[in-house]
């Protein structure tokens, strides 16, 4: 079923993941968890926190490259200051 004016349909709304983030990830108790807007709860689950950089690929090759196995399944050398 499509919206008046040929918009895509409503996506329906993540009940269980959201419940589960809210009561059984954070811990919230029910009262708390119901009191907060969509927006409250968003900042809490983490939404807005800065994604963390992710290794490419390339960065995997060099890193790799770099610092390859030595194959003796010995303890890495020691690294001294």
């Amino acid at each position: 079923m499509r919206a008046a004016g040929g918009e895509a349909p409503a996506r329906i709304f993540p009940w269980e993941a959201v419940l589960d983030a809210g009561l059984c990830r954070l811990r919230l108790p029910p009262s708390v968890f119901w009191d907060l807007s969509l927006v409250e709860f968003a900042a809490m689950a983490g939404a807005f926190a800065p994604r963390s950089a992710r290794l490419s690929r390339a960065g995997l090759v060099g890193l790799m490259r770099d610092y390859p196995d030595d194959g003796g399944g010995g303890s890495p050398p020691s690294v001294t200051a």
